[in-house]
């Protein structure tokens, strides 16, 4: 809890790596992940970095990793996750990796253009067999003319007016979907001088580059004359079909078929086999790929890092700058040791003064990782920052379950968030890639909280899918009524609504033991208490929430030493908050505490109170609470007012008093230049840590020569902006915390409204069917389902939302300013990841 109460004290440390065991040392480094590396070569380009032509060689070797990942997927196959923890490769292996890779995508790209031509070689066969084979019939007897018979002959003898012309023959193979444009195309270029046949094939064929099944059609065309059949030729090449020769005799094509089949089995034995080396060959990238994707990732890491650092003078070792976490320092020293041993060079590790801004580090584990997201998702806490993740982990799934109380939702919430919880060290679990499904599961341990305080505030509520439940007795009596009052028959007939009167003796024998009393959930008046209730309690819960926040920021003050902000800036923004909505707080409780049944009728309202304190002035027909509460009223509001200058003044009069105070040579001059006015105020809530990096106002950078001009106008304005930005947040942060009450009272009638519209119809709807199970069963599936949907993704994601607003805006900001920035360790996770 020490370290999430505010970030850990990290420090500047300079690192001396001799050159021989740089890469080794950096390499361990990001093993550990303990620091993080600043740049100190910003000012040089990327492309003159003295490591700049490794990072490229790693970069090219990326680009053939991912040719080979592609041909791995491409096959259909997965690649396995590396086993163990993988080092980052010593420099001389790259060499050895780069020329394994290189051979591998060589054999990779030879055998797979091999199989690609085989493969369209293949088709190319199987598809001059499925023409040849293809019943289409004679072609020429299809022009027979009407009244010759079987035994004329269909060309003309010699000496004849046709002596010179002969038949001739186009065949192959066009894609179905182009087969009719084709058919009406060559029809209407060659003017019907031809004879076409267009015939499916009986079974499809592979597609050499898809591997998919597909059918063709196959044609025989038969013409007469030359310039016909340069026309048939252009439009077939147009239409990208396959032509294959075709031959006039029956037996001549019965050979050439016979032919196709056996160059078609030996094709198929030849690409069977290349198949066979190919899958040996991804096998091999399977078992070897995995362990280099890391190892190359790692050594592309290691080289970025080598490029930040900086050479020495003598060019024997290079100088890195880190920010490491103080407690891991020795760690460090004894890895860097580790690691440049076998040199006979020992690395050293210096700690450096700096005037720069610390990073934020705060360790997390599973359980309060969400909740720092939290926080960290309004912005990343400055240096040394008071961190509210530590109050987050109550207060936000409390305000959450305020709006979200009911037994039956919370327990359904929890169980879900249980179930992920028991389940989180499986594999599959971790793995799941689905967006949803991982934010659910990063927020595991938040919705397990958010669940059960559910549960506990619906038991305040009494309210467990709407309906309340009798768990003790309640504290009104019914029968004592009856009895008092003489309740008749004819009575009870003319009047259907009935008033218990905690007067009468023996009515009201005391509150409930645990929430609300359950005889509120048959009262006409229900909602009228629920809304009286829940507003009440708003308030009370946004007072004391800011309230604790104003508290949090005297710890700020403190640890950086800023103690004249306890007097100027904290006890009046206290004041203030407590005199005005403390004092409401104060009126609800007394109130409470005071008036009685008997009393009721002539109960005073607060309201009214609260109006008159601040116009000074007593309403005639509002009773006081208790005696001289006018005088207190003025007080208050007075004491309030007069914090207001103070706040607004207080501190710019502090620092320049102090200014002067410390330089009383520096009297106040006219405007300064640009350049001389250093910015007091971005140093204003830090510390001076070991970096020798200070925060507060009158702790500046050491020597007289980098003391900051102090601007009077500068600082006044940023605590006038401060001041008013509280004094009317405290306004407007009150009334935001009635959404708690809006929240909930919406939450619950929504809940009835679905009660009474889905359940309460299928209970009155089985009654009257007398088919009980039959109708419940899709009654209660369709309760379900809108139940899950509606209440708990839906409600629940609403309060989610406002749950969140009221931490950043309404508690955060108090005192937390969130301006800092995270440290980012070299770390190698991401990569074995």
């Amino acid at each position: 809890m020490g370290s999430m109460f505010r970030s850990e004290e990290v420090v500047l440390a300079q690192l001396f790596l001799p050159t021989a065991a740089a890469y080794t040392c950096v390499s361990q480094l990001g093993e550990l992940g303990l620091v993080e590396f600043r740049d100190l070569n910003a000012s040089v380009s990327a492309f003159q970095r003295r490591f700049v032509v490794d990072v490229r060689r790693c970069e090219e070797l990326e680009k053939t990793f991912t040719f080979l990942q592609e041909e791995v997927r491409r096959a259909g196959l997965v690649l396995p996750a590396p086993e163990g923890r993988l080092p980052a490769p010593p420099p001389r292996d790259l060499l050895r990796i780069q020329e394994e890779t290189d051979r591998l995508a060589q054999e990779l790209r030879e055998v797979r253009a091999n199989q690609q031509a085989l493969r369209a070689q293949l088709h190319q066969l199987r598809l001059h067999e499925a023409v040849l084979s293809q019943a289409h019939g004679p072609p020429v007897e299809a022009a027979h003319l009407d009244g010759l018979s079987d035994r004329d002959p269909l060309l003309q003898p010699s000496g004849g007016p046709h002596q010179n012309l002969r038949v001739n023959f186009v065949a192959g193979a066009v894609e179905p979907s182009k087969a009719a444009a084709l058919e009406r195309l060559l029809w209407r270029a060659c003017r019907g001088f031809l004879i076409a046949s267009f015939l499916e094939t009986e079974q499809p064929l592979e597609d050499p580059v898809t591997g998919e099944p597909a059918t063709w059609m196959t044609f025989l065309i038969s013409y007469w004359g030359e310039q016909i059949g340069q026309k048939i030729r252009k439009i077939t090449d147009c239409f990208h079909c396959h032509v294959f020769p075709f031959e006039e005799q029956k037996e001549a094509r019965h050979g050439v078929l016979q032919q196709l089949q056996q160059q078609s089995q030996e094709l198929q034995e030849v690409l069977e086999e290349t198949e066979r080396f190919l899958s040996q060959v991804l096998g091999r990238v399977q078992r070897l790929l995995p362990a280099w994707l890391v190892q190359i990732r790692k050594m592309k890491a290691v080289y970025l890092a080598l490029n930040q650092c900086s050479v020495s003078a003598t060019h024997k070792c290079l100088i890195a700058e880190v920010w490491c976490p103080s407690r891991d320092l020795p760690e460090l020293q004894r890895a860097l040791q580790d690691s440049s041993s076998e040199v006979g060079m020992s690395a050293v590790v210096h700690r450096i003064p700096c005037k720069d801004m610390p990073p934020t580090l705060i360790r997390t584990n599973r359980f309060t990782a969400s909740f720092q997201g939290i926080v960290d998702a309004y912005g990343v806490g400055r240096y040394l920052e008071v961190n509210p993740a530590p109050y987050t982990i109550i207060t936000f799934p409390f305000l959450f379950a305020v709006m979200f109380g009911d037994v039956g939702h919370g327990l359904l919430m929890f169980l879900f968030a249980l179930a992920m919880v028991l389940a989180e060290d499986r594999p599959s679990v971790k793995a799941a890639q689905n967006e949803i499904w991982q934010t659910f599961f990063g927020g595991r341990y938040l919705l397990l909280l958010m669940g059960l305080f559910s549960v506990y505030t619906g038991f305040i509520y009494n309210e467990c899918f709407s309906r309340a439940t009798t768990i003790f007795h309640s504290g009104w009596s019914v029968a004592a009524m009856a009895n008092r009052s003489g309740w008749s028959d004819a009575f009870l007939a003319q009047h259907p609504i009935l008033t218990l009167d905690p007067n009468v003796t023996g009515v009201f024998l005391g509150p409930y033991p645990f929430g609300i009393d359950p005889i509120w959930s048959l009262a006409i008046n229900h909602l009228s208490f629920l809304n009286s209730f829940k507003m009440k309690m708003s308030v009370i819960l946004g007072v004391i929430h800011m309230a604790f926040g104003v508290v949090l920021g005297v710890f700020n003050h403190v640890h950086f030493g800023q103690h004249y902000r306890l007097l100027l800036e904290f006890l009046p923004q206290l004041t203030f908050l407590l005199g005005l909505f403390g004092y409401l707080v104060f009126m609800v409780i007394y109130k409470w505490l005071r008036v009685t049944a008997a009393s009721a009728a002539m109960a005073p309202s607060i309201l009214i109170h609260f109006i008159n304190m601040f116009l000074f002035s007593q309403s005639p027909t509002n009773q006081p609470l208790y005696h001289g509460q006018t005088v207190v009223q003025s007080t208050l509001v007075v004491l309030a007012l007069v914090m207001v200058p103070i706040l607004l003044l207080g501190t710019p009069l502090y620092l320049r008093w102090q200014h002067y105070h410390r330089h009383p040579s520096r009297q106040p001059s006219g405007p300064q230049p640009a350049e001389d006015q250093a910015g007091l105020l971005d140093s204003q809530d830090s510390h001076m840590s070991v970096n020798g990096w200070g925060s507060d106002e009158e702790k500046g950078p050491p020597g007289d020569k980098e003391q900051a001009e102090f601007v009077f106008s500068e600082v006044f304005m940023h605590q006038a902006i401060h001041t008013i930005e509280f004094c009317l947040g405290c306004i407007s942060n009150t009334a935001s915390y009635l959404r708690l009450w809006a929240l909930s009272l919406a939450h619950a009638q929504l809940s009835e409204v679905l009660w009474a519209m889905v359940m309460r119809v299928g209970l009155h709807l089985g009654r009257e069917v007398g088919v009980v199970g039959a109708v419940l069963v899709p009654v209660f599936g369709a309760f379900a389902v809108l139940t899950v949907a509606i209440l708990l993704v839906m409600e629940g994601l609403s309060a989610f939302l406002h749950a969140l607003r009221l931490h950043w805006v309404e508690f955060q900001n108090k005192f937390y300013s969130g301006t800092g920035y995270k440290l980012s360790p070299f770390t190698f996770t991401v990569e074995d990841e």
